[in-house]
């Protein structure tokens, strides 16, 4: 997973509300093995407007997203998340999120940054023309114009984004520590390692 601490771009000011994982992504793209392409399935049914903010000369590729409460809402497919970073979505802002989409989110890599809607409905207004900045290591997201809005966030996941650790790397990370306790086991409790080749 890549390591998040700073984050710049323009913002999609999409801004709508309980947008639930199947508007995130179709369930006929579920059927596919593989990670790669999910983005062209992101948002499928409102990108059939030609005028939609996600294929928008200004907007493309955009890596943060301003929307609406509940964000993520519906069933728990773990294909949102991989949708939103194909598209090339790191970090989502909203007032509030479904707890199982949040958890996905994070996972993947996606910082959820939870603000109030004054908060939203300026973000909304500066992202029609301007960049927007996250900075996750103060906890802050900024604006060209002097805006400052703090956020809070789980000290776990705050580490765990900015060190780049998903759950794969948490263990590797613990190597030392997992290589000297099966070395003292096996050494005071043989019996447990029986027929087992020693590393």
């Amino acid at each position: 997973m890549e390591a998040f601490r700073q984050l710049d771009g323009r913002a999609i000011p999409f801004g709508a509300k309980n947008v639930d994982t199947d508007v995130i992504i179709p369930s006929h793209w579920l059927k596919t093995i593989t990670r790669d392409g999910l983005g062209k399935g992101a948002f499928e049914t409102l990108r059939k407007d030609p005028a939609n903010l996600f294929d928008s000369a200004e907007f493309k590729g955009s890596p943060i997203l301003i929307a609406g409460d509940n964000f993520g809402c519906g069933s728990s497919r773990e294909h949102a998340a991989w949708a939103l970073l194909d598209l090339g979505v790191k970090a989502v802002i909203a007032p509030s999120f479904s707890d199982i989409f949040s958890g996905n989110a994070f996972k993947n890599g996606i910082l959820t940054v939870v603000l109030p809607q004054h908060a939203i409905d300026r973000l909304m207004e500066v992202a029609s023309t301007d960049p927007v900045h996250i900075d996750l290591e103060n906890q802050v997201v900024t604006t060209p114009f002097q805006d400052r809005f703090p956020f809070e966030i789980d000290p776990f996941r705050k580490h765990c984004l900015l060190e780049g650790l998903d759950e794969v790397g948490l263990t590797m990370a613990r190597d030392t520590a997992i290589t000297s306790y099966e070395n003292k086991a096996r050494a005071e409790l043989p019996w447990l390692s029986k027929g087992v080749i020693a590393a």
